[in-house]
């Protein structure tokens, strides 16, 4: 099942732009002055990675929150985005009773659940995507909806619509090689330890990809940033450790200080004490195609891993075993 989602995923991604075009909304009558995109697990990280991605060119500050509670700052000024994919996550719909009160202009995207009947009785803007499929293998159904959103509010500019197109028609014209190289990388994966390393600006795909290592193949891993990791982390590579593979996710666009670091760190410290170092570089015109490359080669990566292994993609019990413990309490 999984590996027929991913490789969906273009069709997700043409399909989420397709809902957002049906989709009408209410015209907002005042500005903002910052946003909040509020979600968890695999509903959360699109927020993450496309608050990185418009870093840049947005209208004003863009925080993603992760937790029960929302920050202070949040008022009627502030446009408040929940993201719940099953529409009944407990510390989202939790976010969203606090920006309810504060008086936010509140943002729902979801499949149904609590929040598409929150969204209808509260008459709060809402885009409803399909459901019925593992919350992170969705993610190019729900991750699109939060550009449409941001775009229509006037926070971000509405050509990175047409980049989504750019991506759909890069992964699907390099997806043979994609999985090759997604396989490939996978073997040299096995009993092994990944740890991650990416500029600072791919801190939302690292940690999409720490999240389908977790997820989907039953491991740990850990992931840190160039260049903060340089001056904390990197002081805790003292010691050989066959376990260990480092991989470094690359792409044309790193800051130029930090592509010199991450060479550095390569060769002068990983190589010492890492078993091996895999360099996984992106492709693509513009961020957001490189963004969404990384995404797709690094889910099958997670995918091929389940399958050396022979154990169940899907399955999650341990998250759905504490689900049911918090439903008690």
């Amino acid at each position: 099942m999984m590996d027929i989602l991913i490789s969906n995923f273009s069709k997700h991604l043409s399909q989420a732009i397709d809902t957002a075009k049906e989709t009408i909304f209410k015209t907002p009558n005042k500005s903002f002055n910052n946003v909040l995109i509020c979600g968890l697990g695999g509903s959360g990280i699109g927020g993450t990675i496309v608050s990185q991605l418009v870093s840049s060119n947005s209208t004003c500050p863009i925080v993603v929150n992760k937790n029960y509670i929302i920050p202070n700052f949040v008022d009627e000024t502030t446009l408040v985005v929940c993201c719940s994919y099953s529409g009944n996550t407990e510390e989202t719909l939790a976010m969203y009773e606090n920006a309810k009160s504060k008086g936010s202009e509140i943002v729902i995207i979801s499949s149904g659940g609590k929040f598409i009947e929150l969204a209808k009785e509260n008459s709060h803007n809402f885009i409803q995507i399909e459901g019925g499929f593992p919350p992170r293998a969705a993610f190019g159904l729900s991750f699109p909806q939060i550009i449409q959103v941001l775009a229509y509010y006037q926070i971000i500019p509405s050509n990175l619509r047409s980049e989504i197109y750019e991506a759909i028609e890069l992964i699907d014209k390099e997806e043979n090689a994609i999985k090759l190289e997604a396989k490939t990388i996978a073997e040299k994966l096995i009993g092994k330890i990944p740890i991650i390393y990416a500029d600072a600006l791919m801190d939302g795909i690292a940690t999409r990809f720490r999240q389908q290592l977790n997820e989907n193949g039953k491991m740990l891993c850990w992931h840190h940033v160039i260049p903060e990791m340089n001056h904390n982390e990197l002081v805790g590579w003292t010691e050989k450790n066959e376990t260990l593979v480092v991989l470094l996710l690359r792409n044309s666009f790193d800051y130029s200080r930090n592509q010199k670091r991450m060479n550095y760190n390569k060769e002068t410290v990983f190589s010492k004490y890492a078993s091996n170092i895999i360099e996984i570089y992106s492709k693509g015109d513009s961020l957001l195609a490189n963004f969404i490359y990384h995404i797709h080669l690094e889910d099958w990566i997670s995918y091929y891993i389940a399958d050396f292994k022979k154990i169940d993609v899907v399955e999650v019990d341990v998250i759905t075993g504490l689900k049911d413990f918090l439903s008690k309490v």
